[in-house]
């Protein structure tokens, strides 16, 4: 099982330099991925905008958005576009996760329907393929296009990853995954796709000794629109070592391909503390 980290591109208020740094360390200690959350009503860097900085100063890691809510953004070309780009800059390392979301407020800063995001993410997701394919939106390549990962809980998120993905991306503990993991599998297989989806799971950590406290500052506050259940997410953040080792453990023997570390911080120290503790994964 490979392991990856997420930049801290909506923790706190990093820097430029912190950002870049932080991609630079992941590379160099390992990690298979540098990921970005993503959301517009926040204040934290645009997604592909950030991994386009991180894509400037590694050469290996690969870059993902784990997940895009794609279907807020009103014009496809201009996102057709600017994953293109990013991929062509990173030497094809890009791989694209989308979801419709759940946040009503993304979709209303950028003018676009909510109760139809479904729909409009199919469409998107059709239109991205052949926009890349065609190769009119991007700098010519002989590599293919960019990985696509699907992610959502529902039950039309896997569908439209057999439709149009490569994989999904599962936010959960051990036994969740494993349940979507196996469902996944059964949709690829029924759709009659040759091969298996990849399989990605994400979740939250913090260590160190205000481990807890970063937790609850952080994820707290990014699923405060969740209510009384925000609390649910912090509490299933990795806070401990201990916490760490039995959630990788846990995600290998369900089949997971790649496991992916969400920091709770941008201190740089958490890379260090991370890679020590998953040293065996890298």
């Amino acid at each position: 099982m490979d392991t990856g980290v997420a930049l801290p591109s909506v923790v706190e208020i990093a820097s430029g330099r912190e950002l870049t740094g932080w991609a630079r360390s992941a590379e160099e200690l390992g990690f298979s991925t540098l990921s970005v959350v993503d959301r517009l009503v926040w204040p934290g860097y645009e997604s592909l905008t950030a991994l386009a900085a991180a894509a400037a100063v590694t050469e290996r890691i690969r870059l993902a958005t784990q997940v895009l809510i794609a279907a807020a953004r009103a014009d496809v070309g201009v996102l057709a576009k600017q994953a293109a780009s990013v991929h062509r800059l990173s030497h094809g390392r890009l791989s694209l996760g989308v979801a419709a979301g759940v946040r009503r407020d993304d979709y209303e800063l950028t003018g676009t329907g909510f109760h139809d995001r479904g729909r409009r993410l199919d469409e998107t997701l059709a239109t991205l393929r052949r926009m890349w394919e065609a190769g009119r939106v991007a700098p010519e390549s002989d590599g293919p296009t960019p990985e696509i990962l699907i992610g959502g809980r529902s039950e039309a998120a896997l569908t439209r990853m057999a439709r149009f993905g490569d994989g999904t991306v599962v936010v959960g503990p051990p036994p969740a995954f494993a349940q979507r993991a196996r469902r996944a599998l059964e949709v690829w297989a029924e759709h009659g796709r040759e091969g298996r989806p990849r399989l990605i799971a994400q979740t939250y950590f913090a260590l160190g000794d205000d481990a807890r406290e970063a937790a609850r500052d952080h994820v707290g506050s990014y699923y405060a629109f969740a209510g009384p259940h925000a609390g649910r997410f912090v509490d299933a953040t990795l806070t401990t070592e201990r916490a760490v080792r039995e959630a990788v453990e846990g995600y290998r023997k369900a089949g997971c391909d790649e496991l992916v570390l969400i920091p709770c911080t941008s201190r740089p120290e958490q890379l260090q503390l991370l890679a020590a503790v998953v040293k065996e994964e890298l």
